[in-house]
């Protein structure tokens, strides 16, 4: 095989392997009635007048499953990290007790829970559209170069199987983030 067609194939499956990382990175941010340092990963600190992730301005961990303790390197920025994740609008009340910040992690309704599924399933179709694209791009760019009918078909069908697997990955992936967002 020669190295551009090496190159196609290689570069699909790493734009697709990235889609499925992206996909597994945004489920992590969709919450699943736990409490998680993940839950918060989006929030950022004004720190010395520098937006600053909380993780890099904090100690986050969740001493149970209903709490997250964040505790600051420095106790003048509590009130810029409560300030933080009131801005972060992730739907969580900040409380301090001067040492440190308390998230009491409330549990998901029944109704709250279908929405974060019909959200996981929503990230889950994009993610298969990306990788859709990335099948249609790779067949573009072996009809692009002058290879023979049968290496051509070959390729296509290699890429289709690349395309299957990605996609059962991303469906397992849906099925367990729907049980664990369902688990009561």
């Amino acid at each position: 095989m020669n190295e551009e067609v090496e190159f196609i194939i290689d570069s699909t499956k790493e734009a697709m392997d990235n889609a499925l990382k992206h996909l597994v990175k945004k489920f992590v941010n969709i919450r699943a009635g736990k409490a998680s340092p993940s839950m918060i990963s989006s929030v950022m600190v004004d720190y010395y007048g520098t937006p600053t992730p909380i993780s890099q301005v904090a100690n986050i961990s969740t001493p149970d499953g209903m709490t997250i303790t964040i505790q600051p390197w420095e106790k003048s920025l509590i009130p810029e990290i409560e300030k933080g994740i009131h801005l972060a609008n992730i739907g969580f009340n900040p409380m301090s007790n001067g040492e440190s910040v308390i998230i009491n992690v409330p549990p998901l309704t029944e109704e709250r829970r279908i929405e974060l599924v019909k959200q996981a399933k929503a990230e889950a179709e994009d993610t298969k559209v990306g990788i859709r694209n990335d099948r249609k791009h790779a067949n573009n760019e072996i009809k692009k170069a002058d290879l023979s009918e049968d290496l051509t078909k070959n390729l296509e069908l290699d890429i289709q199987k690349m395309t299957d697997e990605h996609i059962q990955r991303i469906d397992a992936a849906l099925v367990l983030k729907e049980k664990e967002i369902m688990t009561v």
